[in-house]
């Protein structure tokens, strides 16, 4: 055991790795925001919120890339760890600088912005802090710290400020203010601030394990004044964290509970469950059951309360919403009768309507029809050599207006050919004939026997 415990030590010992003093100088020169360290954050926060309103990812982490947002937040750890009030006071003024920038930034990014998204899924997903949130900023703020302690050090910062994601939440800060939505406010601001206070909280702890050194002043009196106002802030820190941590699992299980009573109860009877929601706004906490098919009797709502009782969530906590369900009711034969009556008579006028739509088509079509036949006869009894007529409508091009009009074309086969005065008679008598302003005349050689026969096939 001693020897397994000495090799555990082994393992887990920093100290040939660790170099204090380098870091220490490394978390002072990163916590101050000005010059170029503001406009970068200016530019990624500006990214991180393009990212957002187009639900992109890949590019809300390039943004947390190159965001310099921890360095204030390691920084208040580090004062804290150290007792250095110096360093607070700094840290905390430049984490104040580094937020409103950030947040007027992406406000007014979100007040310029034209896009409009139907179904913001990264935004919305950033103003319901969990569980996950509070474990997921502790750890990422022990590695960071470790890696920023490291005599080498690599890319395990550039992991941390990814999995950390101070940004995203920042930007629907700025989002919420644009469209003056107080919950997402809220909601996006509540998990900012875990995710600082967890980093900050994590930094301590990790200060206090590699033993850095602490700050102690040559006045006795001042340096206990000090030494307590380090406590009072680290129990302003810790007492809200833990509450907030307390306060995210019993939400995160709430959640987690309704989702298996939905599972447990999704069809019921001749009812199912279609959709639910939960209410951590109200005390206590409720769940709705939205309800598709027949009303719940007595006997099937009991099931669902004992499911919810062995989830420790009470009667009271279940909401259902049968807006969507129908009443069980015998219906009398003559109801029956009825309301087959009713769905025939129904169709059949759906039917006539249909039949007199196709009667209209089919009248506006045969009003478009020329009488070829009767035309090419009197033609033939104007002009001995006209041997033929062929008819056809068409859409000629209008260059001013850029529209179209409809043009008939008429094909007057002769032997020999029309001369330009009979062809314009011809013009003439057609546009009063067929009432349109716009005929054309093509006139042909009278074509051979097989070429005739093969036009009227085609007619």
């Amino acid at each position: 055991m001693n020897k397994f415990s000495a090799y555990l030590r082994s393992i887990l010992s920093m100290s040939d790795q660790i170099d204090t003093e380098s870091a220490s100088i490394s978390i002072k020169n990163n916590i101050y925001f000005k010059g170029p360290n503001v406009i970068i954050l200016i530019c990624a926060i500006v990214i991180a919120s393009i990212g957002l309103n187009v639900n992109s990812i890949p590019v809300i982490i390039g943004a947390m890339l190159i965001s310099p947002l921890m360095g204030p937040i390691i920084g208040f750890g580090l004062g804290l760890g150290t007792n250095d009030t110096d360093l607070l006071k700094n840290a905390l003024k430049n984490f104040l600088v580094m937020v409103i920038v950030s947040i007027l930034a992406s406000t007014l990014y979100f007040i310029v912005s034209p896009l409009t998204l139907e179904h913001p899924t990264e935004l919305l997903a950033r103003t319901n802090p969990t569980i996950y949130d509070v474990l997921i900023a502790f750890a990422g703020g022990i590695a960071g710290m470790v890696e920023t302690c490291r005599k080498e050090r690599g890319v395990v910062l550039s992991g941390v400020a990814i999995a950390t994601a101070l940004m995203p939440p920042l930007c629907t800060v700025g989002y919420s203010i644009a469209n003056l939505d107080f919950s997402s406010f809220i909601g996006a601001l509540y998990l900012f601030m875990i995710n600082c206070i967890f980093i900050a909280l994590a930094t301590f702890l990790t200060t206090k394990y590699l033993s850095f050194p602490v700050v102690k002043l040559e006045d006795a009196k001042l340096d206990k004044r000090r030494t307590r106002t380090i406590a009072f802030l680290m129990l302003v820190i810790i007492v809200p964290s833990i509450l907030s941590a307390i306060k995210v699992v019993k939400e995160s299980n709430f959640n987690r509970y309704a989702a298996i009573i939905v599972s447990e109860n999704k069809s019921i009877g001749k009812s199912y469950i279609y959709d639910h929601k939960t209410n951590l706004s109200s005390k206590p906490a409720t769940i709705e059951l939205f309800m598709a098919g027949e009303l719940l009797d007595e006997l099937q709502k009991e099931k669902i309360y004992q499911s919810a009782e062995s989830h420790g969530i009470t009667r009271s906590q279940i909401v259902f919403r049968e807006d969507a369900a129908i009443q069980n009711v015998p219906i009398s034969d003559e109801e029956i009768v009825r309301s087959i009556y009713e769905q025939n008579e129904k169709r059949l006028q759906a039917r006539e309507e249909t039949i007199k739509g196709l009667e209209q088509e089919l009248d506006a079509y045969r009003s478009k029809e020329m009488p070829v036949a009767l035309i090419a006869r009197e033609l033939g009894a104007q002009y001995s050599n006209v041997t033929g007529v062929v008819l056809t409508r068409g859409e000629s091009s209008m260059l001013e207006s850029n529209a179209t009009k409809e043009e008939i074309i008429a094909i007057v086969y002769s032997k020999p050919l029309l001369s330009s005065s009979s062809i314009k008679t011809i013009e003439n008598w057609l546009k009063i004939r067929l009432g349109s302003s716009n005929v054309n005349i093509i006139n042909k050689p009278t074509p051979k026997v097989e070429e005739m026969q093969a036009a009227s096939d085609t007619q």
